[in-house]
């Protein structure tokens, strides 16, 4: 039975009512899954904001505690900085203290030297003669262990810095002869110093100090035969050799040698005890420099050490003849002012002058020799005067007063101190610069040379 619709009521028939309610249905199903879909959509957008809310507290946490660790870094290193700062203080106080200590130390050493030496020759059987040599070699090891306090200090304060320029080799080979001339064996060894008559490019104190370390280790090592000092030039460069035949070094220490505190096998061997420090210097001053080190050494031929210069030209003059090959100038008669405020170390080098025949005038700072110049006394002929005098008065100075009378007079200034300073001060007094304690035939040798300069000047150019 079906429904029929009244007419004029707009009712309705059940198929239509059917359809509406399908159409409703199904209207109502997309409804509701677009509002699932829409619910669905924002679970997943709380669970999101949630997740980033973990997150952004989580990353705040991390950087709480990266900024605590990064101030906690920053407190570390400034007191790692306040801590090498102290340090570096303390390496520069103690090379301060030590270079005072030195100079203080060194002056006895000097008179001690200087009146061994005197003694020595004032001996006239062999037992005072092995005395004198005993005594002398005990103040050689002193000076040795005083200079390498000094150096190892330096080195490790870092304040060694190199003064390069240009100067004539055989000068600093000429010293190193008379250094060493009266140091060698009796036994027939020989010592040979060839020159070369070439201009190098160097810091000629340092490069000094590493030539005297590796002469004197030439020497000890060396019982038979002897040692020379030559120059090979290959064009820009030039090739400094220090030759022996000694004991010889086995391959398997060469490497070694170069450290501290390493003697090697070869040590026990030899006439003096060393301090396995020399050839550390002597490494670390060649870097320093810029300038290569080799060595070429067996137990049958003995070693050579070569240290690489650069070249850059040639002396203009040469001497008629090297100083070093020829004996000292005859200095009888000669006046010699010794500006020294030591009174031992000021006795000592009077009596060894006197006993070269000299006149000698003694003054302990600058009042004194401005007596000596009013009393109208003969000018002297060469001034030695020490750096460092009482009442801060500086051994320049005294020089400066001389040369007020007469700017032709040569001048030595002989101390302990190796400051930059005051090498730049006696360079610049045009004096000559001898480092304490100095061997009576190296100051013999730069007194010659100085009062021959006098009389026939000499010049180097690149």
């Amino acid at each position: 039975m079906s429904i029929e619709p009244i007419p004029g009521t707009g009712v309705e028939t059940q198929p239509e009512l059917l359809r509406r309610i399908e159409k409703l249905s199904k209207i109502n199903a997309v409804l509701m899954d677009r509002v699932e879909r829409s619910m669905d959509r924002q679970g997943n957008a709380f669970s999101l904001f949630q997740t980033a809310i973990t997150l952004e507290a989580q990353i705040r946490s991390r950087t709480e505690e990266l900024t605590h660790v990064l101030r906690s870094l920053e407190r570390t290193n400034g007191q790692l900085s306040a801590a090498k700062e102290e340090a570096d203080n303390a390496n520069l106080s103690k090379t301060r203290f030590l270079a005072a200590a030195s100079h203080d130390l060194l002056q006895p050493v000097i008179s001690a030297k200087l009146s061994i030496s005197m003694l020595s020759d004032l001996q006239q059987g062999q037992e005072g003669k092995r005395l004198a040599r005993q005594v002398e070699c005990s103040l050689q090891t002193i000076e040795d262990l005083i200079k390498t306090l000094l150096d190892i200090s330096k080195l490790d304060a870092g304040v060694v810095t190199p003064e390069i320029r240009c100067f004539p080799l055989d000068d600093l080979l000429a010293g190193l002869h008379a250094t060493f001339e009266s140091m060698t064996p009796a036994n027939g060894f020989k010592l040979k110093v060839r020159p070369c008559g070439l201009v190098v490019e160097s810091d000629p104190a340092l490069l000094q100090r590493v030539l005297l370390n590796l002469v004197s280790n030439a020497i000890h090592y060396t019982e038979q035969g002897g040692v020379l000092i030559g120059v090979r030039r290959r064009r820009k460069v030039c090739y400094l050799d220090v030759v022996d035949t000694g004991l010889g070094i086995p391959e398997c220490e060469q490497r070694r040698i170069f450290d501290e505190f390493y003697r090697g096998s070869a040590s026990s061997k030899g006439n003096r005890a060393g301090l396995g420090l020399g050839l550390s210097i002597v490494m670390r001053i060649t870097q320093a420099l810029g300038h290569e080190l080799t060595l070429k050494s067996s137990p049958v031929s003995g070693s050579r050490f070569r240290i690489a210069l650069p070249v850059v030209g040639k002396v203009t003059e040469q001497r008629e003849q090297a100083p070093y090959l020829a004996l000292p100038q005859a200095l009888s008669g000669i006046v010699v002012l010794i500006v020294e405020n030591d009174p031992p170390a000021a006795k000592a080098m009077q009596k060894l002058f006197q006993q070269w025949g000299c006149q000698t005038q003694l003054a302990s700072g600058l009042s004194e020799v401005s007596e000596h110049l009013l009393r109208g006394e003969r000018l002297p002929d060469i001034v030695v005067a020490d750096y460092h005098l009482d009442e801060n008065d500086v051994g320049v100075a005294a020089i400066a007063l001389v040369r007020k009378i007469d700017p032709s007079v040569p001048a030595l200034v002989v101390t302990a101190d190796h400051s930059k300073e005051t090498v730049s001060n006696v360079r610049a007094a045009n004096a000559v610069l001898l480092q304490k304690p100095v061997s009576p035939g190296q100051l013999r040798t730069t007194v010659s040379n100085l009062l021959a300069a006098r009389d026939a000047p000499h010049t180097a150019s690149v």
